[in-house]
This record gives C-alpha cells, structure tokens and sequence, in this order.
C-alpha cells in the first residue's frame, strides 16, 4: 500500500520541484535585470574646450585695449561648464594660455542655498531677487570687507544688460569656506544668490593680483 501511494505522490512532487526551481530560476534573472537596471552608469567628468577659452581671450584683449583695461589677464568663467569641475580662469594674454584655474560658485534661483541642484544647468538672470548669476562683461571694482570667506570682496560693475544690475544686487566677487579647493565633481559647488564665490585659498592667490593691477580687471561671465 505504501508503494502504491508513492507511485501516485512521486509525480507530484516531482513537478512540484520542477515548478519551484522555474520559480526560483525566474527570480534570479528578476533580481539580476533590476540590479543592472539600477547600477549607477560611469559618469564622464567632463573637461574645458581650450579652442574656446583661447578665442574668449581673443576677444577679452580687443575689449580691454579699446577700453583701457589691464591688457596682461582677465578673469573667464565658463558657466557652461559642471560647477565640480574648474571653471574660473585666469587668462595671460601675453602667454595666451590660462595660468590658473579654480572652482567657482554660481548662483542658486529657486533651489536650496548652498546645495548644488543646478550644478549642471544654471540659470542666469539680472533681476534684483532672482539670486541668480548674470552674464556677461564685468569690471573689478573697489576692493572691500566682506563677511564671508577670508573677508576680501570686489565689487563688479556690470558693463552690459545682462548684467548691469550688479551693484544693486550686491553682487560681488568673494570667497566662501564652502567652497573647495580641488575638484568635486560628480558634485557640485555650493550655490549662492549670484556672486561668483571661490574658495578662500583661491582668493588668497587671486587677491594679490587684484591689488597690483594699475588698470581696471576684466571679469567676463560666459556661457
């Protein structure tokens, strides 16, 4: 009797097992799809176009010989570039090259201060309140006290429409102690309300510069 109730089980479980080792079978591919769905994708550290640094620097000189600025560096920031990597450049024009190059803040329009939402894609306004960065041609102003970073501001004058709001903002140039000093990318830099910030030992070395410059800086915020 025994044997008779075990030849009719046997089938049974038999594709019972069948059937749970499919189950399971399908479970791990599940499992192994979704992993691989999720697993976060290389991210590319994106680099600075020279070609298009040294063509800005091109047409800084133009602008600063015609208008009696400092015709041995200016200041490029490239917003169109991630705020993680360097972005802020000082340009030699007798060189043609960039000597020195920082992070560099921009402004934060309706995200949260100090996050990096827009790290990638900012937006730029010259509107009093907007808390966003303008574009354009600056010139470096008188150099003050400010309470942020190593306490050492510039003011910017806006030479453009785009940015000729400027002072009535209170935008100025001045560093920040949340702002990096090596690269951070795939982050981003700590935004603002609109100044272009850099990191306190970035201003240490640009601050000296500044202050021996007999003629007015070019400041020029592109994107």
């Amino acid at each position: 009797m025994k044997n008779l109730s075990l030849f009719f089980i046997a089938p049974f479980l038999i594709l019972s097992l069948i059937a749970i080792t499919s189950c399971n079978q399908k479970v791990e591919n599940f499992v192994e799809k979704t992993a691989s769905i999720l697993k976060p994708k290389p991210v590319t550290k994106p680099t600075f176009d020279v070609n298009k640094t040294d063509k800005k620097g091109e047409e800084a000189i133009k602008f600063c010989k015609k208008n009696k600025f400092n015709t041995e560096f200016c200041i490029l920031i490239d917003m169109s570039l991630h705020s993680g990597i360097n972005r802020f450049f000082i340009y030699d024009f007798k060189q043609k090259k960039i000597t020195q190059k920082y992070l560099v803040g921009h402004g934060c329009g309706n995200n949260i201060w100090s996050w990096d939402q827009s790290k990638d894609s900012p937006d730029f306004s010259n509107e009093d309140g907007s808390h966003l960065s303008a574009l354009g041609k600056y010139k470096i102003g008188e150099r003050g006290r400010s309470e942020w970073g190593i306490n050492v501001k510039y003011l910017m004058h806006g030479l453009e429409e785009t940015n000729n709001n400027a002072l009535k903002r209170t935008i100025v140039f001045h560093s920040w102690d949340k702002m990096s000093n090596d690269e951070v990318f795939p982050k981003g830099s700590p935004e603002g309300w609109g100044c272009p910030t850099v990191s306190n030992d970035a201003l240490k070395k640009i601050d000296p510069i500044l202050q021996s410059s007999g003629k007015p800086v070019l400041m020029w915020i592109y994107n």
